[in-house]
């Protein structure tokens, strides 16, 4: 495993992250389906043995049994990680999820990741999405977690899903140490103004979905279909036409990644943590194999001439 710096203040973190979303398991609007409890603590194990220091979950996997599975499953290691989650995005009584931004929000939802994760700090709170329901300005929301710092229960500020105008907000208040935004070879619109903004300001960079929510592992057909339980039955890019061009880009990506000797889902990985912004990669993770299968990625480096045939690769 290497060890990237989160910005320029931040704890040094592992180049590989363990994503939860997933083993949040069903009975959510955005879930993967039903997943197996001791399976996934086994996976966190096996990542922690494979020198996996940085854990990132949020209240909304599985509607807060992501935490607690993760907070059970780091036990006594917890002070061993850097613990990360979320905050302003939650359920109401109808389980439908929404954005609060707002200050005493904020507050309750640490209070409430505290107690499921089982620790006494959050190492690194990020605001899941922007405010668009409950319409509390970016500068409000930093306020909070500003004082949940103070108070000693957050140790580090991440944003998620924020463009460039509101993290420029935020940092008005204070100094952003990171943020998530999805970047992967498929998904590559930060690479346009987000990543360039956070490497110019000292913001670290932890990229979710380099895998594109699993059409970079190289595991699906142009037949694959997913489970009427599975948030992605219902989404453009993995049904139809858009999943057959998809299927049909990762089809190349094959062949370049065959030349080298490596995996598509290690080739993805290589090509996120290629960027000069980037600290991280979370990989989501269910199986113990969806980690150890991935941390040859680690070591792959990729040059000027592969990077470009890479975007040549899945060009629309």
């Amino acid at each position: 495993m290497k060890y990237r710096k989160l910005g320029k203040n931040g704890p040094e973190i592992s180049v590989i992250g363990f994503g939860s979303w997933a083993i949040g398991g069903g009975n959510w609007e955005m879930s993967w389906g039903d997943q197996d409890d001791h399976q996934s603590m086994e996976s966190v194990r096996a990542a922690l043995d494979a020198g996996v220091t940085f854990f990132d979950t949020a209240p909304v996997y599985g509607l807060g049994h992501a935490e607690e599975l993760i907070g059970k499953a780091l036990g006594s290691d917890r002070d061993q990680v850097v613990l990360a989650t979320k905050c302003g995005y939650l359920w109401d009584e109808n389980q439908r999820l929404v954005k609060n931004g707002t200050f005493d929000s904020i507050m309750r939802e640490a209070e409430a990741s505290l107690r499921r994760l089982g620790t006494d700090t959050i190492d690194l709170y990020q605001v899941h999405y922007p405010d668009t329901d409950a319409h509390a300005p970016a500068d409000e929301t930093m306020r909070a977690m500003e004082q949940l710092v103070k108070d000693g229960k957050v140790r580090y500020i991440g944003l998620c899903n924020y463009t460039v105008p509101l993290i420029e907000q935020s940092m008005s208040v204070r100094h952003v140490d990171s943020l998530q935004p999805p970047y992967s070879i498929l998904v590559p619109q930060a690479e346009r103004e987000l990543l360039p903004y956070c490497l110019e300001q000292g913001v670290g960079v932890v990229a979710y979905s380099p895998l594109a929510s699993g059409l970079l592992s190289g595991k699906y057909t142009h037949d694959t279909r997913f489970a009427d339980d599975d948030w992605r039955s219902k989404h453009k890019a993995y049904t139809g036409e858009s999943f057959k061009r998809n299927m049909d880009r990762v089809e190349k990506l094959k062949s370049i990644a065959a030349r080298l000797d490596i995996t598509v889902p290690q080739l993805a990985i290589g090509y996120a943590l290629a960027h000069p912004a980037l600290t991280s990669a979370i990989v989501g993770v269910r199986r113990p194999e969806h980690i150890t299968s991935i941390l040859a990625a680690a070591e792959v480096e990729l040059d000027h001439a592969t990077l470009a045939e890479i975007r040549a690769a899945v060009a629309r």
